[in-house]
């Protein structure tokens, strides 16, 4: 088995039942913490699967992408932390 098999049969289905997975989560999650971990998850396998397609076309430019990506996704997440923590402050 090549690479490329392996990313058709097993990565990207996996990846995609994740993100359906995850996106359930998004929906129904019982509070907004776990909304927010639940979209910075889909970004990670957001990433991922960049990441697979990078590899698949060998365009190198989609890395840029991604790296730029997962530092928004970061920051996002930390500015996130940090509101929720000034608000149970007070």
């Amino acid at each position: 088995m090549t690479l490329e098999t392996y990313f058709d049969y097993f990565i990207l289905p996996i990846l995609t039942i994740s993100v359906l997975l995850v996106f359930i989560r998004l929906i129904k999650g019982p509070r907004v913490v776990d909304r927010v971990i639940a979209l910075d998850l889909i970004i990670t396998i957001g990433i991922g699967i960049i990441t697979i397609f990078t590899i698949r076309s060998n365009q190198k430019v989609f890395l840029d992408v991604a790296i730029i990506l997962a530092l928004i996704a970061f920051l996002g997440t930390v500015a996130f932390s940090f509101y929720i923590e000034k608000q149970e402050d007070d």
